[in-house]
């Protein structure tokens, strides 16, 4: 639900609701109001019958003392008006809230009658008539008396009538207060939670993304926002684009990372390239003419040598960012081998088999020379005779590579390898090449082989002390996975 429907959807029902208490309180309030009028206004017809029939008999009795028109017209008019209340009490008699009060108001209006006969049979008497006419006032004056006995005992019955209607009314009025109360209340709280789940339901996405922003500001990619429940509305919306984007960029970081460190390792090695690169042209020039100058002589081994050395600095300095095939590992790793075995002749055997299936596939440079030269120099250099490399390369089930260095030298134990594994530098710092070696360790190699192929689970390590050591890398078919 977005926040516009929120606002839309339960600010009016607040307000109906608040609305809907007051008209409730409203008419219970009306039901008391109108049940007191009711009683009011029939007491105030029996008070304004009585002043009427007071006023009826005083005009009666100035017509009889002078007889002038004014003063007939005058007695005429009040029995009209008397007859008019008499009228009016009698439906009041009818509609009586109260059985009671019936029969009370009917001997009421009949006595208003009778009253108003007598006032006219005195009006209608003749010149001569006057002892008539005074008798019907004197009888005028007597129903006069009923009526204001009457009209008293009607108020106190209908006093006594309403009491315990009065009583009830009372108690409904009270228990609509209470009710009332309650209901004021529920409403109350009501609406103070639904503006605090509104107002969460705002404040606390904003805040969430104002922190996640301060840890970015401060550089902290490293904590992912936990993924919690989306709410359907704007900021939802906001905080699932905020969290997609903050992976986007950890993740271009991250690529950033991975290129930087491919270049500074290859700076590396081509720092270590160019230790052993000391004037190359001259180097080359030299190493061409010692190798001429050998054949000349007839030391075609020396020549072979010089040759191989030749190649080996040439291979060290070409740019080694650059992949190269399987092929020319391989020719480089000959060369190497060519001078180690007449170095050490006898003492060490050079084992290697490659399927020629392979040997198109293309992988960092110095990759297999560098692990060549680790198990020479860390495996099988100190033994005096019987020292074993094995190089085995053969095609792998998915179709690439499958490249194996073994030796049955030292090994290492096993803290070495899972830190050869998990390529931490501390560990393998005892490990590197000694002098007059490429320089480049099994870290540097394992590294760049993750970086170039994007994975890090390219290369498997078993070593036993005085068991030997076997390396294996899975070398990708690139164009497959391309």
């Amino acid at each position: 639900m977005s926040i516009r429907t929120k606002l839309l959807v339960f600010l009016p029902l607040l307000v109906l609701l608040a609305n809907a208490i007051t008209f409730f309180l409203f008419e219970s309030s009306k039901v008391v109001q109108t049940s007191y009028q009711t009683l009011m206004d029939r007491i105030l017809l029996v008070q304004q019958t009585t002043e009427a029939s007071e006023s009826q008999l005083q005009t009666l009795y100035n017509y009889l003392i002078d007889p002038t028109e004014a003063a007939k017209t005058k007695t005429v008019n009040a029995s009209r008006d008397l007859g008019l209340l008499r009228d009016e009490l009698r439906v009041r008699g009818l509609t009586a809230g109260h059985a009671e009060s019936t029969p009370a108001f009917v001997s009421y209006s009949n006595l208003v009658s009778t009253l108003v006969d007598h006032a006219s049979a005195a009006v209608a008497a003749k010149p001569g008539e006057q002892q008539q006419a005074f008798a019907r006032y004197d009888q005028a004056e007597e129903t006069t008396g009923f009526i204001r006995e009457a009209g008293a005992e009607l108020v106190d019955q209908e006093l006594t009538a309403y009491a315990p209607v009065y009583a009830q009314v009372q108690a409904e009025n009270e228990r609509m207060n209470r009710l009332g109360m309650a209901v004021f209340l529920v409403n109350t709280a009501l609406s103070i939670a639904v503006a605090i789940w509104i107002s969460r339901s705002i404040t606390r996405p904003v805040a969430r993304l104002v922190d996640w922003a301060g840890r970015i500001a401060k550089g902290n990619f490293s904590t992912m926002p936990a993924q919690e429940k989306s709410h359907a509305d704007e900021l939802g919306a906001l905080s699932d684009a905020f969290r997609r984007m903050l992976a986007d960029l950890k993740h271009l970081i991250e690529k950033d990372k991975e290129s930087l460190e491919k270049d500074r390792l290859v700076k590396e090695l081509e720092l270590a390239a160019l230790q052993n690169q000391i004037n190359p042209h001259f180097l080359f020039n030299t190493l061409n003419v010692l190798s001429k100058l050998a054949l000349m002589e007839g030391a075609e081994q020396t020549s072979d040598l010089i040759v191989s050395m030749s190649s080996m600095l040439r291979y060290n300095l070409q740019r080694l960012d650059q992949p190269v095939p399987l092929s020319d590992e391989l020719k480089h790793v000959e060369s190497y081998i060519r001078i180690q075995k007449a170095r050490f002749r006898d003492r060490i055997q050079f084992e290697t088999s490659a399927d020629p299936d392979v040997l198109h596939m293309e992988l960092p440079a110095l990759t297999i020379q560098p692990l060549i030269e680790n198990a020479f120099v860390h495996g099988i250099e100190g033994i005096e005779r019987g020292g074993t490399i094995r190089l085995n390369v053969q095609p792998a089930e998915d179709g690439g590579a499958v490249v194996t260095i073994s030796d049955n030298g030292r090994g290492m134990p096993a803290e070495v390898r899972e830190a050869v594994i998990r390529l931490e530098e501390g560990q393998l710092a005892g490990r590197r090449s000694a002098a007059g070696g490429t320089g480049l360790g099994m870290r540097n190699v394992f590294k760049r082989l993750a970086l170039f192929y994007g994975r890090t689970d390219l290369v498997t390590v078993w070593s036993e002390p005085d068991a030997g050591t076997s390396i294996t890398i899975h070398i990708p078919n690139r164009k497959e996975e391309s």
